[in-house]
């Protein structure tokens, strides 16, 4: 069986987690495999199911709503934006971001790349694993956070870092480093990261 959906059983909900750069009928496919093994976990309790990992179109997130519905009658949240742009970032910042000047760029960001400013980064692409970004300010992902990214990297500790989902194994916040690791990567899912009143890197 082909192995682009992981299923993990949490507290809070199941998590279905989909690889990325896979086609539509791939999932829908592997999916309809999987949902005997799904209706498992469904005995007497209706435990909600996120699905994280991919970004997923409108179109798509109905199908496979559509799809596991028709057979187990349980809620379903999706991490992926219904809408384009800033919009599509759900999380809610909790603190006040500084205006600052902002560099827009205009792509993804390749393994071995690197891009820096001084002021704010908005990103309008994914960053891939191995490439790194550095901002004196805030950094802003609308795609995936997958590399090495610091923001307030000249001690600035109002600094956020906001992604449509971070991947990165680690990212920094000024002085503060914040490290995960691959297994926590593909259970915990984050799109916002900021220093906390305990003066550590908080993710929500």
């Amino acid at each position: 069986m082909s192995r682009n959906i992981n299923i993990f059983l949490k507290k809070e909900n199941i998590v279905l987690r989909i690889k990325d750069d896979v086609e539509i009928s791939e999932i829908i496919e592997e999916l309809k495999e999987k949902l005997p093994e799904l209706k498992k976990f469904y005995q007497e309790e209706k435990t909600p199911i996120l699905i994280t990992g991919r970004i997923l179109k409108s179109a798509e997130i109905e199908e496979i709503q559509s799809l596991i519905n028709h057979e187990i009658k349980v809620k379903i949240e999706f991490d992926s934006p219904r809408t384009l742009g800033l919009h599509g970032i759900k999380k809610t910042f909790k603190k006040e971001i500084e205006v600052s000047e902002t560099k827009f760029y205009k792509s993804s960001l390749r393994s071995g790349q690197r891009l820096e400013f001084e002021g704010s980064i908005v990103i309008l692409g994914d960053v891939n694993d191995g490439a790194e970004v550095i901002a004196e300010d805030n950094i802003i992902v609308l795609g995936s956070l997958r590399g090495m990214a610091h923001a307030g990297a000249k001690g600035n500790d109002s600094a956020i870092i906001a992604a449509h989902i971070i991947e990165s194994p680690q990212i920094r916040i000024s002085n503060n480093i914040k490290e995960r690791q691959r297994e926590e990567i593909e259970v915990e899912s984050y799109s916002y990261a900021f220093i906390g009143a305990d003066g550590n890197i908080q993710m929500e």
